[in-house]
């Protein structure tokens, strides 16, 4: 955990909507941020990657969709939470891209490889949550 940060509520979720395809020229583009505040009843687009760049503008190409999740509560969400889904762990945040925002942040999950929401199996309903580290 950062210095500068003290300890922060689990942002929990659902998803509403499962997604089955892959990537591998996407061009997504990684916001600075390493954080984003997120407020209850928003609907985000859960994508996979195995990048590992963290550089602001870093281009990402290789992702996998897993869906949209909405979120019931606001909090915050951070390069390195873990990101479980149906009590599955799925990867960390690596970042997010914001070309479809102000309608939806891309939450990029950094995993050993992309995976799609068929690949993992998932119904909507199931359980999303941000889970801090540390």
């Amino acid at each position: 955990m950062n210095s500068e940060n003290g300890a922060k509520r689990t942002v929990r979720g659902a998803l509403v909507k499962v997604l089955l395809h892959r990537r591998d020229e996407r061009g997504m583009t990684l916001e600075p941020h390493a954080s984003r505040c997120v407020r209850e009843g928003e609907v985000h687009e859960l994508v996979t990657t195995d990048h590992t760049e963290t550089a602001p503008g870093a281009r990402i190409d290789r992702v996998g969709f897993l869906g949209f999740a909405e979120l019931h509560n606001a909090g915050v969400i951070d390069r390195g939470d873990e990101v479980w889904i149906g009590g599955r762990l799925v990867g960390t945040v690596h970042g997010f891209d914001a070309c479809h925002f102000p309608n939806h942040y891309n939450i990029l999950i950094a995993a050993p490889a992309p995976v799609s929401g068929g690949d993992l199996g998932l119904a909507p309903e199931l359980a999303v949550t941000f889970r801090p580290v540390g």
